[in-house]
């Protein structure tokens, strides 16, 4: 045997079609070379990753973890309100990606106050204070989603990643839901960053498409402030947009912030105050965040400081002003692609109408067999 082994030659072999080789008996062998293997493994990934975790998709406007705890909830809804821990453990049949990434979607899902009724502590999007453990929190999905996000009939089902159960492909949502929430994501050599905008504008720019008509589409943010929007650019990369705190002057040596930039919370704006007045850039005797529902941050000014003076510094070196740069980027026909917020809403619209009709096909073919069951019951009879 040992004989056997020294005595096999296996030349330098030559490459066939870059991965089969063949030894000295004449044998073929596959080769799969370290730079392919990278390449392959690595496209895998960042194609999984941009597909299945970061991006939204243009017609239902969900991330897949989204998608699936609104499924799951679905599954869940009594009229009754559920553990977050419940539908959190409810989620993993259809996420594979663990208890964490679910809770911080539901949460944020929660605090839209758009298709999920919360119950307990949510945390604060104003201060960025966390909401509390699963266990303590409730949550059910409200009347507008049970009535625009779901019906089976019309859903188009896939395996989930186990096989053992059924999940959506897409949820047949009838509102432009992307636009309305907005969304944020990183994936793997691309990003997705769309801002929310007004549920009312939605609706307005929605007929004013089926009419035919102009319609102009702008951001409005939870924590309101003011905005300008010259160079928005429709929501597409390389577009900016510029937002301000509401600052108002109570008297000459008081000041109060009742509104935030979005993406900013009362904490991270104080300290940037504070680290501003440390610089010499301002001058304030006193900071106090009384936030609760509402944004209240009161400043007192020093001695000898104009208070229309300090609001321009606070505007120039603090996060009272800071500007957002969109990237309207979404999944369509099973790759990414860059679409302008006004597109987005037409493709969601025109969606909507097709989900209508399809619905009333449907409806209009189980009238018609229950007409037709029970003529052949009378004929029977």
């Amino acid at each position: 045997m040992e004989n056997d082994l020294n005595n096999t030659n296996i030349e330098p072999a030559e490459e066939k079609n870059g991965s089969t080789l063949e030894n000295g008996n004449g044998r073929d062998f596959d080769v799969t070379y370290l730079p392919g293997m990278y390449q392959n493994w690595f496209l895998d990934y960042a194609s999984y990753v941009i597909l299945e975790r970061a991006v939204p998709h243009l017609f239902d406007g969900l991330k897949p973890v989204q998608r699936r705890i609104l499924y799951s909830m679905r599954r869940l809804e009594d009229g009754r309100f559920n553990k977050v821990a419940n539908i959190i453990g409810h989620t993993m049949q259809f996420h594979p990606h663990g208890d964490a990434s679910i809770g911080d979607a539901l949460v944020q899902l929660g605090q839209k106050e758009l298709l999920i009724d919360v119950q307990g502590n949510w945390g604060n999007i104003h201060t960025g204070d966390r909401a509390a453990a699963p266990r303590y929190i409730e949550a059910r999905l409200s009347k507008f989603a049970i009535e625009v996000v779901f019906n089976p009939k019309t859903t188009i089902w896939k395996a989930s990643y186990d096989g053992r159960n059924k999940e959506p492909v897409n949820l047949p949502v009838k509102f432009p839901l992307l636009l309305a929430q907005g969304v944020e994501g990183i994936a793997v050599g691309l990003a997705s960053k769309i801002l929310p905008h007004n549920f009312n504008e939605l609706i307005e720019a929605s007929i004013a498409h089926l009419r035919n008509e102009e319609f102009e589409l702008y951001p409005d943010f939870p924590t309101g402030g003011l905005m300008d929007c010259s160079r928005y650019q429709n929501g597409l990369r390389g577009g900016r947009i510029r937002v301000r705190s509401r600052i108002t002057k109570i008297d000459k040596k008081t000041l109060v912030i009742s509104e935030i930039p979005y993406g900013k919370t009362t904490g991270s704006l104080i300290d940037t105050i504070i680290s501003a007045n440390d610089k010499g850039k301002i001058k304030i005797k006193k900071i106090d965040d009384n936030t609760a529902e509402n944004v209240e941050i009161m400043i007192e000014l020093a001695a000898n400081v104009s208070a229309d003076k300090t609001i321009d510094a606070l505007y120039a070196f603090t996060d009272c002003e800071v500007s957002i740069s969109p990237n309207s980027c979404l999944i369509t026909e099973n790759h990414p692609e860059f679409m302008g917020i006004n597109q987005i809403l037409i493709n969601s619209t025109d969606n909507t109408v097709q989900l209508l009709k399809t619905e009333l096909e449907i409806r209009k073919g189980e009238l018609e067999d229950a007409w037709h069951m029970g003529s052949l019951e009378k004929i029977f009879i």
